[in-house]
């Protein structure tokens, strides 16, 4: 979404990717996994907020947008 022009976006997707891999997920596994994710948590943002956000408030998202795309 277009609030995710920010500053600190792409190191927040770095670091998404960084984990899945560490986690033992293939590369591309992770990457669809962190692209996924990210833009999950920034979707839910927007949501709430509307456009305008930091790239460490979709970070803070994440553990929400998880749980939230875990249930069944």
């Amino acid at each position: 979404n277009p609030g995710m022009a920010a500053g600190g976006m792409g190191d927040v997707l770095t670091g998404l990717i960084a984990g899945f891999i560490c986690q033992g997920y293939d590369i591309g596994q992770a990457a669809h996994l962190g692209v996924y994710l990210h833009g999950a948590a920034a979707d839910r943002l927007a949501e709430k907020r509307g456009p305008g956000y930091l790239a460490s408030e979709v970070m803070a998202e994440i553990p929400e947008a998880m749980a939230a795309l875990m249930k069944p």
